[in-house]
């Protein structure tokens, strides 16, 4: 059942984000929408959800306060809150050997903040307004097993989260509280756009024996499962949503 369910979804004006909150909204939940940068864009998209009951809010989640307030403020204009979407995150090459100190440096520090901190950060004010049934949905990413050898601190941070997410799993599994991860490979979305020009983009694509990258869309049904209340007993997993792009025992 989700009708008046109450969903978060973090970086949900594109991408990914957009797909699981579109798909939310068309379930049935009220759902609050993220953005960090495009005010023009996150407002077109809050317009165009099904359903009513949608909240628009920016944040810039490397902010602490920012996070809590982002949380805090929806929740609160709600009455509570029954899912939580860590979507946003960032993608930012610098493979060793090309990427002076100053550089390396700047690409951790911003991974950790964005993929990292930020979501850990939301996570603590949101389980303060969640109750028995509720959902929290972390978005990983096959490079956390796989390795990322042009963008390690992407892929140390997805492993990260997906070891935050069964932590939390444990812990707040006494409170009817549900806590998953989904491990998606290349997404067909802006993010991934310019990986997948040319001949990368096709070595890529066979990686997968469907010969494809995955549709944002495929991607936010996996999330709609596990938002949902059918899915707490799957608590603490890990769920690989790569078309086999990536197997891993």
């Amino acid at each position: 059942m989700t009708d008046g369910r109450r969903a978060i979804v973090t970086g949900a004006s594109r991408g990914i984000g957009l797909a699981i909150a579109q798909r939310l909204a068309a379930d049935g939940y009220r759902v609050g929408l993220h953005y960090r940068s495009d005010a023009d864009l996150a407002r077109r998209v809050l317009d165009s959800l099904p359903g009513e009951g949608h909240l628009l809010a920016h944040a810039d989640l490397r902010e602490p306060d920012a996070a809590r307030d982002l949380v805090d403020g929806i929740a609160t204009q709600w009455g509570g809150l029954d899912v939580l979407v860590n979507n946003a995150g960032i993608f930012e090459a610098h493979p060793i050997d090309e990427t002076d100190f100053e550089e390396w440096q700047r690409r951790w520090t911003e991974a950790i903040a964005v993929n990292l901190v930020g979501p850990a950060n939301v996570t603590w004010a949101a389980v303060r307004h969640m109750g028995p049934g509720s959902s929290i949905v972390n978005m990983g990413s096959r490079g956390a097993f796989r390795g990322e050898p042009t963008c390690p601190a992407y892929g140390a941070t997805k492993a990260a989260i997906a070891a935050f997410g069964q932590s939390l799993a444990k812990d707040l599994g006494r409170r009817g509280i549900a806590v998953t991860t989904v491990a998606p490979g290349f997404v067909d979305t802006e993010m991934a756009a310019e990986a997948m020009i040319g001949e990368a983009g096709e070595i890529r694509r066979a990686e997968s024996p469907f010969g494809r990258i995955a549709e944002p869309d495929e991607i936010a049904a996996a999330v709609a499962f596990l938002a949902s209340t059918e899915s707490a007993w799957m608590s603490g997993s890990i769920v690989d949503a790569n078309g086999a792009s990536y197997l891993r025992m």
